[in-house]
């Protein structure tokens, strides 16, 4: 017998969660399935939420205004001072993918749950973006590069061919993009979108874009480490979208030619090695009616929709984000990576679809959410709970899968039915009639087709 004393046991890490609602309580979730210590943080209206009740230990950081709580970057690092966390996960939306932040959390002595400062500030530039992809032998849209002003966007227009998309190098969320059929059009439109990002992000960098009709909006999962390893995890199908705000999800891409996709994911490979990528991102691509595909952006943070990956792959995306960030490496290899069946995601949120998608905010008197084979709920909303006016309108993702896709529709369709649910207006009733529809069943869709569609959707609510 060996004279050594026992080593004491690790203690957990300890991580702080500086976001709310479903994506919080799906990292702390991840943090409890390692065995660490889960720390919330949360605004004084959402004192009782689901992510505070489930978190080891809470701080509240300020009143309910986003700007004055969940976005103050000194409240949220005096928070992981004041209970010794090690790490920051950021979630996705608020301080996600500002760079500023990555950095002075990394000044702080912790640990950054993301890639580093230096891509999100690279990869966060739409032009430079489009530049680096282009470097590393990524196919980007014909466009043009950061324009001085509208003079300069009509000269470049002329060489990208109309029609055209005003896009912001800065943002996200849709903000900043305008489309334009003409030089009449491109003017106005130049000067209203410089107006709306200089509003939202403090920057009105524009460039222009070649307006591709009918196409799909196909994004690669993929994950980087430390080591310079750096994987696939196949694609997401994001074409069913609101006025550029997501609605359904799925994967693999029904129609796409997987010639097209492995093509697609060796690009997104190329694209985060070229920029040294650690943790989770997506790099975002258009398809078009051939089945060329071009790189339009990459999200340098996990994806609401990142459970449509998970449940297609079994890789748990957010305990890998966690290790990447203690300097483990992927904890799995590329040819262990392989689908399974096919995934669709719901987006539930607390909108009202005949007034414009306009938000809904309430009590929630009771819910229950749909279970059984094949069915997956992230959310952080329980009977009782309030949708916040302050915040993000979403309830749920209702994930479900099935060995083949049609299995997958039933299982949604089944989904919707079993959601019970006395609160504010929701968008259930539009999703169920979105998965009744014939072209959605044939997969007869492009980025255009819930808008032109809306009419008819609408009819039956």
């Amino acid at each position: 017998m060996s004279g050594l004393s026992p080593q004491p046991p690790t203690p957990p890490r300890r991580v702080l969660v500086a976001n709310r609602g479903e994506i919080a309580v799906r990292v702390i979730r991840a943090c409890h399935d390692l065995g660490w210590t889960a720390i919330a943080v949360h605004s004084d209206v959402d004192a009782d939420s689901l992510h505070v009740r489930l978190a080891d230990e809470a701080v509240e950081i300020g009143p309910a205004a986003a700007a004055q709580s969940y976005l103050r970057p000194e409240a949220i690092l005096d928070a992981a001072r004041r209970t010794g966390a090690q790490a920051i996960h950021p979630g996705y939306g608020f301080l996600s993918e500002n760079a500023d932040f990555a950095q002075a959390v990394i000044d702080a002595g912790l640990r950054w749950v993301g890639p580093s400062p230096h891509v999100i500030a690279l990869m966060g530039d739409k032009e430079t973006a489009r530049r680096t992809a282009r470097d590393a032998g990524v196919p980007v849209v014909p466009g043009s590069d950061l324009l001085a002003d509208a003079d300069a966007a009509l000269a470049a227009a002329e060489q990208v061919g109309y029609p055209v998309l005003v896009k912001a190098r800065a943002g996200g969320g849709g903000k900043g993009i305008r489309a334009a059929a003409d030089a009449g059009e491109l003017a106005k439109q130049f000067e209203e979108a410089g107006r709306e990002v200089k509003g939202a992000f403090g920057d009105d960098g524009l460039y222009l874009e070649r307006s591709l009709q009918q196409v799909r909006h196909v994004e690669v999962q993929i994950l980087g480490d430390s080591q310079g390893n750096v994987v696939h995890l196949f694609e997401r199908e994001c074409s069913l979208q609101r006025r550029r705000q997501k609605v359904i999800e799925e994967a693999p891409a029904p129609t796409l030619d997987r010639e097209v996709a492995a093509a697609m994911h060796a690009s997104a490979v190329a694209l985060a090695a070229a920029v040294g990528y650690t943790s989770a991102g997506t790099v975002e691509f258009l398809v078009d009616p051939s089945g060329e595909y071009f790189f339009i952006e990459m999200n340098t943070r996990i994806q609401v929709e990142h459970g449509v990956t998970e449940e297609l792959t079994g890789v748990d995306l957010v305990v890998e984000q966690l290790r990447i960030a203690f300097d483990e490496p992927i904890g799995v290899k590329q040819e262990e990576i392989a689908m399974r069946g096919a995934v669709i995601e719901l987006r539930l949120n607390a909108e009202n679809p005949k007034f414009h998608f306009f938000g809904c905010p309430g009590a929630v008197n009771s819910v229950t959410f749909p279970a059984g084979p094949g069915v997956r709920v992230d959310t952080g909303v329980v009977s009782g709970s309030t949708i916040q006016p302050h915040y993000d309108s979403m309830v749920a993702k209702v994930v479900v899968a099935g060995a083949s896709r049609e299995q997958a529709i039933a299982r949604a369709t089944r989904a919707a039915g079993e959601t019970l649910w006395d609160g504010p207006i929701t968008t259930l009733g539009f999703l169920r009639d979105v998965l009744g529809t014939e072209w959605f069943q044939d997969a007869d869709f492009h980025t255009g087709t819930i808008d032109e569609k809306l009419p008819e959707l609408l009819e039956s609510l």
